[in-house]
């Protein structure tokens, strides 16, 4: 099966095509209130995430322009699917948890970018807690449990993007942090 897979059309590039595709559908889902659905399309489209980079490798199908591709695509998927929860929040009129959303937006982009300039820097830059999968799965439970959504009574959406918001900031810390102490050693070395 992985021998006929690797020799198909199948490219890195359409898996993270994919990926994109199933997470505008999520924002879509989210705007639309049909929140399990749009869990199920967050997920399914961040797994496509974590397989586009290993196919990738395996198939020895991947560009240059496919590393960039897929790495700016992650950033926009999540930048989405939150966005479309701020605008959630905003119809709900709750201002709180918009600015958390804002926020959550802004520091899990600065975690990749603290991540990419450190190494660019060489320095290498994997600390801290709100990595991808953490703030996947943060994500993809609030959207599963949101209110509303059919599961329960919870209404852990709004939970959801405060830890979002708090773990991102943190994380972005926590490299700014390392990369200051490595630099110094490198430096005093």
């Amino acid at each position: 099966m992985r021998d006929r897979l690797i020799e198909s059309r199948l490219t890195p590039n359409t898996i993270s095509l994919t990926g994109f595709a199933l997470n505008v559908l999520a924002a879509v889902l989210v705007w639309q209130r049909y929140f399990v659905l749009a869990g199920l399309a967050f997920i399914v489209g961040s797994v496509c995430d974590t397989l586009d980079g290993r196919y990738s490798r395996m198939s020895g199908k991947g560009t240059a322009f496919g590393a960039f591709l897929d790495s700016t695509l992650d950033r926009l998927e999540e930048g989405i699917v939150l966005i479309a929860v701020g605008a959630y929040f905003a119809d709900r009129g709750d201002n709180l948890a918009v600015a958390a959303c804002v926020a959550a937006v802004l520091f899990s982009l600065m975690v990749s970018y603290t991540r990419a300039r450190a190494e660019a820097l060489g320095v290498e830059c994997k600390v801290g807690l709100a990595t991808r999968p953490v703030r996947v799965v943060i994500l993809s439970v609030g959207l599963v449990f949101a209110r509303g959504a059919g599961i329960g009574d919870f209404e852990l959406l709004e939970a959801a993007v405060y830890v979002l918001a708090a773990l991102t900031f943190f994380t972005t810390v926590q490299r700014i942090w390392h990369v200051r102490g490595a630099l110094r050693a490198a430096a005093a070395a």
